[in-house]
């Protein structure tokens, strides 16, 4: 039996948590795929630990890497914005731009070691947001 909320303030904090889990899913199940495909690339080649020299396996590996790296900040932002009172559309912004941009620079690394267009706007959008997580979270600590 669904819990009966009738205070306007505990109806906005649910729906600001419903909206960041939407994105902390997203974002868990991207590294489960990622995972995955390290697993296929290692049992493809038959390599049972770290890439075994092999150029395709060390990429792949790479990209799940760099999403394990930028991940955890972005769960602790998606997390806490919701909890200080962010508005859904923020919620939505960060989410939706850290999402999409490890999605490009995934699939940026995944074809070329090299510099690509996907790699770069990936990691810009990455970068961008967990800066307007972290300055939505500092100017609640502080401003609020």
């Amino acid at each position: 039996m669904p819990i009966l909320i009738n205070d306007p303030t505990a109806l906005a904090l649910v729906g600001a948590l419903k909206t960041s889990a939407l994105y902390v899913a997203l974002i868990v199940l991207m590294g489960i795929v990622l995972t995955f495909m390290v697993i296929r690339q290692r049992r493809s080649k038959l390599i049972g630990i770290g890439d075994g020299g092999d150029k395709t396996v060390a990429r792949t590996i790479r990209v799940h890497g760099n999403f394990a790296e930028n991940a955890p900040p972005a769960l602790a932002l998606l997390i806490l914005l919701p909890l200080v009172g962010a508005a859904g559309w923020l919620i939505h912004l960060v989410g939706l731009l850290f999402l999409t941009g490890r999605c490009l620079h995934a699939m940026g690394l995944l074809k070329s070691a090299g510099s690509s267009v996907g790699r770069v706007a990936g990691m810009l959008m990455t970068l961008t947001s967990l800066l307007i997580g972290a300055g939505a979270l500092l100017f609640a600590a502080f401003v609020r």
